[in-house]
C-alpha cells in the first residue's frame, strides 16, 4: 500500500514538474521560438507599374524566375508568405509576417542575405511607380482594410 501512494506521489510530482517546466520555458525562451499560425499577419501593398507594355513583360518575367537568393532573404526575413497580384498596371502585393513586424528591419534583413538580394529591389525599383497620392519617392504603399466580411 505504500509503495503505491509513494508511487501515485511521485508521478504527480514529476507531472508537475514537468508541465511548470514546459510553461516556464515557454515563457523564457519565447524568442527563441517560431511563431504559430495565429500569431502571423496579412499586409497588403500596391504600386503601379510604369505605363510601358515591354516593362511589363519585363518586369513578369522576372517574377516567373525570381532569383533563389532573393526567396532565401525573404525566409531569413521571417517572411511567411509573399503573392503578388495584377490589373494592368497596378501591382497589389500581399504578405504574410509575424505579428507586430518590423517591416524596414525584415526588409534590411532580408537584402542583407545576399548581394543579389539589393540587386532584385533596385532593378524592380526601375518597373515601378507610385500610386496616386504617394510622394514623389515614394513607390509601394501600404493600403488599410475599410470591410470585411467573414462567415
Amino acid at each position: 500500500m505504500k509503495s503505491s501512494t509513494f508511487l501515485k506521489s511521485t508521478l504527480v510530482v514529476f507531472f508537475c514538474a514537468l508541465a511548470l517546466c514546459l510553461i516556464v520555458g515557454k515563457i523564457l525562451y519565447r524568442d527563441n521560438c517560431a511563431p504559430t499560425e495565429n500569431e502571423f499577419v496579412e499586409k497588403i501593398f500596391v504600386v503601379n507599374t510604369l505605363d510601358n507594355g515591354k516593362k511589363m513583360e519585363e518586369y513578369l518575367a522576372y517574377h516567373k524566375k525570381v532569383w533563389p537568393e532573393v526567396e532565401a532573404g525573404f525566409k531569413k526575413a521571417g517572411y511567411k508568405n509573399i503573392t503578388l497580384y495584377r490589373f494592368n498596371d497596378l501591382i497589389v502585393m500581399k504578405i504574410r509576417v509575424p505579428r507586430n513586424a518590423d517591416l524596414n528591419k525584415m526588409g534590411k534583413l532580408a537584402e542583407s542575405y545576399s548581394p543579389r538580394c539589393a540587386e532584385w529591389n533596385v532593378l524592380m525599383n526601375g518597373y515601378q511607380k507610385g500610386v496616386n497620392g504617394t510622394s514623389k519617392d515614394q513607390k509601394w504603399v501600404e493600403v488599410v482594410p475599410f470591410y470585411e466580411f467573414s462567415n
